[in-house]
């Protein structure tokens, strides 16, 4: 809202220029005693609570009437005006003494959003009464004084005037006045007086918290990551920006992949490291259903203002699955503005989506651009290392004592994602604590049957060879060529007789996935393991290691 205009009638040469000098210097007088004001206020709150509400405020005019001079400040919305005077009405008070004198008086001029901004004239206007002025009440020096009577239910529940203008003006430091919420009591010292939180203006008094809550699950941490192959640059951008928040090019930072691989732990990983430091910083985990839901909310009570303003003072702001905003071109437009808002102010953001920026169908063309400015980074489905290492860490987490063929035996048949196979674990604990079982191997191929892949039945020729290559460190091209060197030849024959034993194919089959060899030498090769595996117990060991790995792929 622009600064009042000073009424200038049609008059000639000096008249008319001295009105408007006039105009100009009240102008200037009014910046000058809000910046003295604002210095005191900065000495006297905490920097954070400074920039969130007295920062953007400015000052509108400075007049005297009546011997007394009135600085009039504009606020953004109502919220503004209600906080202010519940937490800061003595501060305000001191300060308008100590700069405009004892007959110093602060008003508002409260902005009032209008239903349609393209029609100035449409729109409602709440005209906020004037405190009255009461004989007996003490002056702005006594520093005992009482201000602490709430107003009457009268004066705060006042509606609106369809036909008054669209802003309010409501004296703020008169030492007559009385705190409209029951604020502390005038002689409050700022110093002594303990700085009230930021709170969040979707609260209900009484039933949700008052402080801004991160939502943030403590168990997510960085500890508790695996890392792996499949998230390693996910996890060490994480990390850098965790270390310092909007200070790094990857701001926004953008974490994709399917469901159930991490994404989640990860961005909590990051707001639990931020508040965990010693600094000031606001961190706020939030859903992309429940920001539009709070969206939602705020238009339906008018408060659109507070909304913004709330997720505007953030200094790490979370956002998960932000696909879901696909369609919603109001929450959009909204999250556009304080994306836009927070990035300017070199606030963190961190988002986490299901596919890739480019992929999300029904987002605006310029908040995708958006979401690619820093780093986008994915990730996969966990190899079996990692599998296994999560596996470990959630019986260790748990205190579960699990043998190491238990865990491979899930690792092994579980791959699609890692609730999936913290789930297996859940239920195989249910299970043996419930029956009094021991969690052995053959207790997780009776529970976990339906969850597992039937490997028996898919279970190939390749992958066989892949297991005995891998466990005997040679190369499967070599046991499908023509050489003859010793540790291959008994890898290919190991492989065989495995063939023969886990599969359905015939001995022709098996020797054609051996380099074309015939039935006959399948027959040779399997013969040769069972005798050696008699005289040979190192041989034996070795086989029956084999053996189990491959078991762990089977029913």
């Amino acid at each position: 809202m622009p600064f009042p205009r000073c009424l200038l009638t049609p008059a000639r040469g000096r008249t008319a220029l001295a009105r408007r000098q006039s105009c100009l210097s009240m102008e200037q007088s009014a910046e000058r005693a809000w910046r003295e004001c604002l210095d005191v206020i900065r000495d006297n709150v905490k920097q954070q609570s400074f920039k969130t509400w007295f920062e953007p405020l400015e000052a509108q005019s400075l007049e005297e009437e009546d011997d007394l001079r009135k600085l009039t400040v504009q606020l953004p919305s109502r919220f503004y005006y209600e906080w202010i005077e519940e937490h800061y009405f003595s501060l305000l008070r001191k300060t308008i003494t100590k700069v405009l004198g004892p007959n110093g008086r602060l008003f508002y001029d409260i902005v009032i959003e209008q239903d349609d901004p393209e029609d100035p004239d449409q729109g409602a206007s709440m005209q906020l009464p004037a405190r009255t002025k009461n004989e007996g009440d003490p002056s702005p020096l006594d520093d005992d004084a009482d201000a602490s009577s709430p107003d009457t239910e009268a004066d705060r529940g006042r509606g609106t005037d369809e036909s008054g203008p669209s802003s309010s003006q409501q004296d703020a430091s008169s030492p007559e006045a009385t705190q409209s919420s029951g604020g502390a009591p005038a002689g409050d010292s700022p110093r002594e007086r303990e700085e009230p939180p930021v709170q969040n203006p979707f609260a209900i008094p009484g039933i949700q918290e008052k402080e801004i809550d991160s939502q943030l699950n403590e168990s997510y941490t960085f500890e508790r990551f695996i890392e792996g192959d499949c998230n390693q640059l996910a996890r060490s951008a994480a990390w850098a920006i965790a270390q310092e928040p909007g200070g790094t090019s990857f701001n926004p930072y953008l974490v994709y992949g399917g469901v159930g691989l991490g994404k989640t732990h990860l961005i909590h990983a990051v707001g639990n490291y931020v508040t965990a430091q010693p600094t000031d910083a606001t961190v706020l985990y939030v859903s992309s259903e429940r920001f539009t839901t709070e969206f939602v909310q705020s238009i339906q009570r008018n408060r659109i203002s507070e909304f913004s303003m709330f997720y505007r003072q953030v200094d790490v702001l979370i956002v998960d699955d932000v696909q879901f905003f696909s369609g919603k071109e109001k929450t959009q437009e909204e999250f556009f503005h304080i994306f836009n808002a927070l990035h300017q102010a070199g606030k963190q953001i961190v988002l986490s989506a299901d596919r890739p920026p480019r992929e999300i169908d029904g987002i605006e063309e310029r908040l995708l651009s958006r979401f690619q400015w820093g780093l986008s980074a994915d990730v996969q489905p966990p190899g079996l290392e990692t599998r296994i290492a999560i596996l470990q860490r959630k019986a260790e987490d748990d205190g579960i004592d699990l043998g190491q063929d238990v865990i491979e035996f899930i690792a092994h048949n579980i791959k699609s994602n890692i609730r999936e196979l913290e789930g297996a674990l859940i239920r195989l604990l249910a299970h043996a604590t419930l029956h009094q079982r021991d969690l052995d191997l053959d207790l997780a191929k009776e529970v976990l049957h339906d969850l597992v892949e039937d490997e028996q039945a898919s279970l190939t020729i390749e992958e066989i060879q892949r297991i005995v290559c891998e466990y005997m460190n040679i190369e499967e091209d070599r046991v499908r060529g023509k050489t003859r060197k010793r540790e291959v030849v008994r890898a290919r024959q190991v492989a065989m007789y495995f063939c023969k034993e886990f599969t359905q194919n015939s001995l022709k089959t098996i020797g054609l996935h051996f380099g074309g060899r015939d039935h006959s030498t399948v027959i040779h090769a399997n013969n040769t393991v069972e005798d050696q595996m008699e005289t040979d117990e190192q041989f034996r060991s070795t086989v029956e290691e084999i053996g189990r790995k491959i078991e762990l792929r089977s029913r």
